[in-house]
């Protein structure tokens, strides 16, 4: 969940975790509880992720990056989209037969974010702030995920100060749920 690093660092390297994560997916041949667990670690990983970014990042891009408004309002977009996908998937029973495109859904929307953010965004950013900079959004980044929620709440809010404000309550609510149901343990 933290890496370490200066914020860039720290989302590249959650976006490897994500990504061997779908090759975990693509590869697996069953359905069941293990598909379930998968699905779920996808899930927690991308919301923290999600929640921390919005908190944090895309504010920054805002006040640093030229133009930074309109690019960090599209990744915000991008990241609506794949709470609803993660929020159906979390209703479905892996048996469904709507599960696979479903989840293929989620990678493609996925790795095209992630894709834009490595090729576009975050070399803006780096240009944008000072290594200060960086390092202290690193930091703040790796502290909401810790305190972030980890189920999708698509009906939330996605401005800073609304998801400052109640993310760590959802989040201790939905760690409470995860402790009781064993969610996210495997």
């Amino acid at each position: 969940m933290g890496h370490g690093g200066n914020v860039i660092a720290e989302l590249e390297a959650d976006h490897r975790e994500v990504e061997e994560m779908f090759a975990r997916l693509r590869a697996m041949t069953g359905r069941g509880q293990e598909l379930r667990d998968l699905v779920d670690q996808v899930t927690i990983e991308l919301v923290r992720h999600s929640v921390a970014e919005e908190q944090y990042l895309y504010p920054a891009v805002r006040e640093h990056v030229p133009g930074g408004g309109a690019l960090a309002d599209k990744e915000i977009e991008d990241h609506t989209r794949v709470e609803e996908i993660l929020k159906k998937l979390e209703r479905m029973d892996t048996a469904d037969t709507q599960m696979s495109s479903m989840l293929r859904e989620l990678m493609d929307e996925v790795t095209s974010h992630v894709q834009d953010e490595e090729n576009n965004l975050f070399p803006r950013l780096a240009q944008a702030c000072t290594p200060e900079q960086l390092d202290d959004l690193g930091d703040k980044i790796r502290r909401a995920k810790a305190m972030a929620p980890t189920r999708p709440h698509p009906a939330a809010p996605s401005s800073p100060g609304a998801s400052k404000l109640l993310a760590p309550g959802a989040g201790l609510v939905d760690r409470a749920r995860d402790f009781v149901t064993g969610r996210g343990r495997s």
